[in-house]
């Protein structure tokens, strides 16, 4: 299936819908804001790229239906969706651009695993390059255990826990927000939210979004300085248990945790950037620190990336 034909377009509205619903205070999308970036050369603001990565996980699931995978999916116990993402441009307000899914690639019998090659495209080129799987365990930081680390809802929001090894940031599921966030998203809300028909089912990309505040108020609590020193997303790697997404309602408290960034050293070659990056380890957890999600959140310096395409 390709669903390129169709074009889609984000207003500053969608951009706030979004921005808000998630508690993203980002300048990069900020109308009033983004021109204080220092060597801003997106020349507004631009898209989330959650706002983007929660429209490719509708479009997949709806493909899923179209194709019957949903009962393959339950037969065989895939209970992670994982999204694996490289963004190579960004998306600016008014800026058409579209989405190609390529066919189920079905891996069930050597793997455990079904996939769909993702690609975001615009007319100057490709915007995000991916892949969505399904599978029998999580493919991000499969073996995370936090079984031992303590009742984490009594613990201090946005607080260093754990001998300073994660900073916390308590958010709470909510349906507006999440509806807002799908409209702000292109994505069709009555598909997951409808309370005539008592229907309550966050996208997976929801919670996962909010990683953007926990991120940002790390950010802000270690003074650094987003406008003169400003970084972008360059991948994720994200892997939602929808078995615990299913169970989800309004209320309810979910951990973020976000370890100290390690350092990804400049390198060639396949997978390697001719830049340093920093890689953010973070989770969402609910009560009793069961693992919602796994991310890996991967950041560069936003004038380093744009030195290194200077050079080639």
């Amino acid at each position: 299936m390709r669903s390129g034909q169709h074009d889609y377009r984000y207003q500053q509205i969608h951009i706030d819908a979004a921005r808000n619903a998630t508690d993203d205070f980002n300048p990069f999308h900020d109308q009033k804001k983004w021109n204080r970036i220092h060597g801003n050369p997106f020349g507004m603001p631009i898209v989330l790229g959650f706002q983007i990565e929660v429209l490719i996980e509708y479009l997949v699931t709806l493909l899923r239906e179209q194709t019957g995978e949903h009962a393959l999916i339950d037969h065989h116990h895939l209970h992670f969706s994982n999204f694996q993402f490289t963004f190579a441009d960004v998306v600016r307000p008014g800026e058409p651009f579209h989405i190609e899914i390529r066919k189920t690639v079905n891996r069930i019998s050597d793997s455990g695993q079904l996939a769909n090659r993702i690609a975001v495209k615009k007319q100057g080129g490709l915007i995000l390059l991916g892949f969505q799987r399904e599978s029998m365990v999580p493919l991000c930081m499969p073996d995370a255990d936090f079984s031992r680390l303590g009742d984490l809802d009594t613990a201090e929001d946005r607080s260093w826990i754990a001998q300073h090894r994660y900073f916390l940031k308590r958010k709470f599921m909510n349906t507006g927000h999440g509806k807002n966030f799908l409209a702000g998203s292109l994505v069709d809300q009555h598909y997951y939210f409808d309370e005539m028909e008592e229907r309550v089912r966050f996208p997976a990309m929801f919670p996962v979004a909010l990683l953007s505040c926990a991120l940002l108020e790390k950010a802000k609590q270690d003074n650094y300085t987003f406008e003169t020193n400003p970084v972008v997303y360059t991948s994720h790697l994200v892997s939602v248990d929808r078995r615990l997404l299913q169970t989800l309602k309004s209320n309810d408290s979910l951990n973020l945790l976000v370890t100290v960034p390690e350092t990804v050293p400049a390198g060639k070659g396949l997978g390697k950037k001719g830049f340093p990056q920093q890689l953010h380890r973070c989770f969402g957890l609910l009560t009793g620190n069961r693992i919602l999600f796994r991310a890996e959140v991967v950041m560069a310096p936003l004038q380093a990336m744009l030195q290194a395409a200077a050079r080639t």
